[in-house]
């Protein structure tokens, strides 16, 4: 595997699990859809600051445009919408762990939308990597013995919008290879919904908010660094390299949220969990 998919895969990986551990703090003073309204155009704001030297708009191709805004209606507005809450309700870690079993949906897409055929090591991998989440995610649940299954659905639907979007970026990718210009045009989608979301809901910032405000802009970010960086793998090769890789990010979150919080919750299925995971990355890598 090229070292540079490596390398993006991994940072994507960290700068997501950053973001859902410093999700917590933000939502001390503000609720999930008005902390979207300013962590998802904190990140769009960035992307339009450095897009005079990032993106090659002469290159531009109306198509790829319109694939990365159909994107951008899932990814990041609703995805951060679902995590924040899931954060609120589950946790950084149980989010985390619940909520990527993204690299199923999106091989499973790529083989249609792509043609891409994963090698027996990389199905072996991503077996290994996904039974590895749920392991871990089990174990994350005995500090939740009551959470409704309504509410654990919310991480597994963002497991499947994430997971959707990767093999239609893709898509777009083949054509404009701008892994910037993507992430500029599903940011400002994804700005346009939230917002519409928070002006519907008539939900407004709450007085004293500043500090949630400040947390919910380096939470964005985190998730737009993380964006662009998987988009950038993503251009680079399969998503069947990619998508497992990424994956890891709930073990990255554990070890993050034991920094910060001082989680040292983990019991014997969640270290087994991850010993699992990484090996499936190992057989992803040697595939």
């Amino acid at each position: 595997m090229d070292i540079w998919i490596l390398a993006l895969s991994l940072g994507a990986a960290v700068f997501l699990a950053l973001g859902l551990v410093l999700t917590t703090f933000g939502l001390r003073t503000l609720s999930p859809l008005v902390g979207a309204s300013f962590s998802v155009p904190t990140s769009f704001l960035l992307f339009v600051l450095i897009a005079p030297v990032t993106v090659d708009f002469g290159s531009l191709d109306t198509t790829a445009v319109a694939i990365f805004a159909a994107a951008g209606l899932v990814y990041p507005a609703a995805v951060s919408l679902l995590n924040f809450v899931s954060n609120r309700a589950l946790g950084p870690n149980l989010t985390g762990g619940l909520g990527n079993l993204s690299p199923i949906f999106a091989i499973g897409l790529a083989i249609v939308l792509l043609g891409e055929t994963p090698s027996p090591m990389q199905w072996l991998g991503m077996v290994a990597v996904c039974a590895g989440l749920v392991m871990l995610a089990l174990d994350r649940s005995r500090s939740l013995p009551g959470a409704r299954l309504s509410v654990l659905a919310l991480p597994l639907t963002g497991a499947f919008l994430r997971g959707a979007v990767q093999p239609v970026v893709k898509l777009g990718l083949l054509i404009w290879p701008s892994a910037f210009a993507a992430a500029l045009i599903g940011y400002l989608v994804s700005s346009l919904v939230v917002w519409a979301a928070r002006l519907t809901m008539g939900q407004r910032t709450p007085p004293g908010a500043r500090a949630g405000i400040g947390w919910f802009m380096v939470i964005g970010l985190c998730n737009g660094t993380a964006l662009v960086m998987l988009y950038a793998a993503l251009g680079l090769g399969e998503v069947a390299q990619v998508s497992p890789i990424v994956a890891i990010y709930p073990l990255i979150t554990i070890g993050l949220n034991r920094v910060v919080h001082g989680d040292r919750s983990m019991g014997g299925r969640g270290i087994a969990g991850s010993l699992a995971s990484v090996g499936g990355v190992v057989a992803v890598l040697l595939g």
